[in-house]
């Protein structure tokens, strides 16, 4: 007996959330003997029809998909409920050999190319364990007025799962980098949607990949990663725009100048360097690169919708993150700003893994409440309450989520 993957995972809404298989397994006993139980967090969707209906597809080609903002409740992100962005065709999944699999490192300013295997890279290299955001810079992108183009996210275009890999930094000293490196240039299997060319090859100031949290993974929270988010190897970028964490990896170079591949001119994944007024247009020649991501906090409970008794406690809790820096607190309003409560906040499991926080508020008299939360990292950077500033790709909204409930 064999029960299809893809059609369990389809029907396996209410348990992959937070992915505890097997507790509570039911009807177990009737299972057949040495049946072991579908891990839920090792998806292998590889198309648009095998996204279930808990994602909101935004398109299909290039497929770009996101969970409901409510989901993402859990401190580590379940692989079926992380965000899923494509710039281009996705390879052939079924036809990867993770075993032939390599990863090539070249460049101007690297002394000696080298090419590994992933079982190499295991053997070679320390490997490393740790919790990243990624976030994709048009994350909230829906919420600019006048509208940006790009993909509408909401606010759930963002995820911070664990990452098993060795260090970028590791494997670059290895090779060994020239002292003019500028920037690393990150390089992947998938292909533009045209099927010529690169989709997508992006890359961080030299500074960036020297760091902790700059890794090569092959594993996502424990697994293999999932097709939909980069198997067999993924550059992971933790506080850096989404965009850097080359999916399907095939190698990174080190450039003696800012990468010029795809999508790195303007104004793809930059913003104007100077404030510009919401709609106007801004010469390609006055953009600047997106480097680091910024501080922000998340709602994940209550929904909006929500009712509750007067006199009840209502518990408010989410997450919050700040690009390469930790948050310092996290606050919560429900009279438009006027007065604000301080959450308890914990720290980061590792730098650059986003953080929890919650607190419980009385709503003082029955009709329709907006929840709001607000962040402030470590140098005391804070989400404005308003539209934050206005660029054309509609990058970088950190404006305060917000929430309705009623009391009744």
């Amino acid at each position: 007996m064999t029960i299809d993957r893809r059609k369990f995972l389809k029907g396996a809404v209410a348990t992959s959330v937070t992915a505890m298989l097997p507790l509570n397994w039911a009807f177990a006993q009737n299972r057949p003997a040495g049946m072991a139980p579908l891990d839920v967090s090792a998806v292998t969707w590889s198309k648009a029809e095998d996204i279930p209906s808990h994602f909101n597809v935004l398109n299909t080609s290039p497929l770009n998909a996101m969970p409901a903002e409510h989901l993402l409740a859990p401190a580590k992100t379940p692989a079926d409920i992380a965000f899923i962005r494509w710039n281009g065709q996705m390879p052939d999944f079924e036809s990867i050999d993770p075993d032939t699999w390599e990863f090539t490192v070249d460049g101007e300013s690297i002394e000696t190319p080298k090419t590994y295997t992933i079982a190499e890279l295991k053997k070679k290299f320390k490997t490393h364990t740790q919790q990243l955001v990624l976030e994709c810079g048009g994350n909230s992108r829906e919420n600019f007025y006048p509208n940006a183009k790009g993909n509408q996210w909401s606010n759930s275009a963002v995820f911070c799962a664990e990452w098993t890999g060795v260090l970028v930094k590791d494997v670059l000293a290895d090779c060994g980098v020239k002292s003019d490196a500028v920037y690393t240039a990150h390089y992947g299997a998938d292909k533009h949607i045209s099927g010529k060319g690169a989709a997508i090859s992006r890359g961080v100031p030299i500074e960036a990949a020297m760091s902790e949290n700059a890794m090569i993974a092959w594993g996502m929270n424990g697994e293999n990663i999932p097709f939909m988010h980069g198997y067999p190897l993924r550059i992971v970028f933790g506080g850096r725009p989404g965009s850097v964490s080359q999916k399907c990896a095939t190698g990174m170079g080190v450039r003696d100048r800012v990468h010029d591949g795809k999508k790195m001119g303007a104004p793809a994944y930059q913003v104007p360097k100077n404030p510009v007024a919401p709609g106007e247009k801004v010469d390609n020649k006055d953009f600047k690169i997106i480097e680091e991501m910024i501080v922000k906090s998340l709602i994940t409970a209550p929904q909006t919708g929500g009712e509750l008794t007067l006199g009840q406690s209502l518990e408010v809790s989410g997450h919050a993150w700040a690009g390469t820096r930790d948050v310092a607190k996290v606050e919560v309003s429900y009279d438009y700003g006027t007065t604000w409560q301080t959450a308890s906040l914990t720290k980061p499991v590792n730098p650059m893994a986003w953080q929890q926080w919650k607190i419980n508020v009385k709503l003082p008299q029955t009709g329709y409440y907006e929840i709001w939360a607000r962040a402030t990292d470590t140098k005391g950077d804070t989400q404005p309450m308003v539209q934050p500033q206005w660029n054309p790709k509609g990058y970088l909204f950190n404006g305060c989520h917000r929430v309705a409930v009623r009391v009744v």
